[in-house]
């Protein structure tokens, strides 16, 4: 009976040890899970992070893409508007010995051929010329009397000149003109010293 006790306490005590194990590993076992939930959740932290610099990295690239052709439009238009705002300027730039030959032709004819129709029609053919470009832009840079400006105009000669403050312009040899605010050919004077 003894034996048999001794055995049932062996027994219990086998028992009891392999609740404990059992215990034990459950404890352990809990303890990687919970251990191992923490690196999953580390690790999905990390990507997020990963993936909110990425984000950023790529919304910024966009911004500097959208700003880059923004610019890039404004420049286009730019440059469109002054093609259109100045396309006609190389034909007025031919047209413009014409229009001195025309005065050149109206200034030589004396005050008894100025009532004659040809010189009249002459006349009118120029000013209708003048008015066409005119609308086209084209303005006439005042020149005699003003002061000199190397911007507007080319000085070829100087005179002393008691009548005139100094750097007026006294005389002009050819007309200068502008297209809108660009200066196409300036006006060719005298300046008095």
């Amino acid at each position: 009976m003894e034996k048999d006790q001794h055995e049932q306490e062996v027994t219990k005590e086998q028992v009891h040890n392999e609740e404990k194990d059992t215990e034990n590993e459950e404890k352990d076992a809990n303890d990687v899970r919970e251990e191992s939930k923490e690196d999953n959740i580390d690790e999905i932290k990390a990507k997020l992070e990963g993936k909110m610099k990425e984000l950023e990295e790529l919304n910024n690239r966009f911004l500097r893409l959208q700003a880059d052709f923004l610019n890039y439009k404004k420049r286009v238009e730019k440059e469109k508007e002054s093609i259109y705002a100045y396309a006609s300027e190389e034909l007025i730039c031919q047209v413009l010995p014409v229009i001195d030959n025309l005065e050149r032709a109206l200034d030589s004819v004396n005050d008894r051929q100025k009532e004659d129709s040809f010189y009249k029609g002459v006349e009118m053919v120029y000013k209708q010329l003048l008015d066409i470009l005119k609308k086209s832009g084209l303005e006439e840079i005042k020149a005699i009397g003003e002061k000199f400006d190397p911007n507007l105009h080319h000085g070829v000669a100087q005179e002393e000149s008691s009548e005139h403050e100094e750097d007026t312009i006294i005389e002009v040899y050819q007309k200068g003109y502008k297209l809108k605010d660009k200066v196409i050919r300036p006006s060719m004077v005298k300046i008095s010293k």
